[in-house]
């Protein structure tokens, strides 16, 4: 029996499309991203999330000349959120990616396969989805309404 999964996104073809608060989200992101610490691969990443209670938290990626040491800007952020609010919960992700030197070429950057299996860890811990947001930074921005739509078939505590 063949199935078939479809993923269900939106595109904006700049930031002047997004609201006020995705904006909001987009420019903290990027300016995280300037901070990354990324002198081996020259990839800067930055992640800016949105709570429940409307404050606005980023982090960006952390490399590290013991590989695979370092951390991504996802998970940088995502676990320093979790942390510091452990109970509430995560309604916008947004990720701004791509090579130091800027290239209008690039298209919107999509969080690795680690970062969607923590980011639907979060997701499924809140039991609501949170809208994922990724773009690069020629301002392109694709959005996911669930962690889950880029990550059909993702393990969670129901296996264990």
């Amino acid at each position: 029996m063949k199935k078939e999964t479809q993923i269900s996104y939106e595109y904006f073809k700049n930031s002047c499309e997004l609201n006020d608060i995705e904006n909001a989200l987009f420019e903290r992101a990027k300016q995280a991203r300037e901070n990354a610490y990324a002198p081996y691969s020259n990839f800067l990443v930055g992640c800016a999330v949105l709570l429940e209670n409307g404050e606005i938290y980023s982090g960006n990626n952390q490399e590290n000349a013991a590989f695979p040491s370092g951390l991504c800007a996802e998970r940088t952020t995502l676990f320093w959120v979790s942390a510091n609010f452990p109970n509430v919960k995560v309604k916008k992700i947004f990720v701004v990616g791509g090579p130091k030197e800027f290239n209008e070429k690039n298209p919107p950057i999509p969080p690795c396969g680690a970062c969607r299996q923590s980011l639907i860890e979060y997701e499924t811990k809140q039991n609501e989805n949170i809208d994922l947001y990724f773009s690069s930074m020629n301002e392109e921005v694709v959005k996911v309404h669930a962690i889950k739509d880029l990550l059909p078939f993702y393990f969670d505590s129901t296996f264990l």
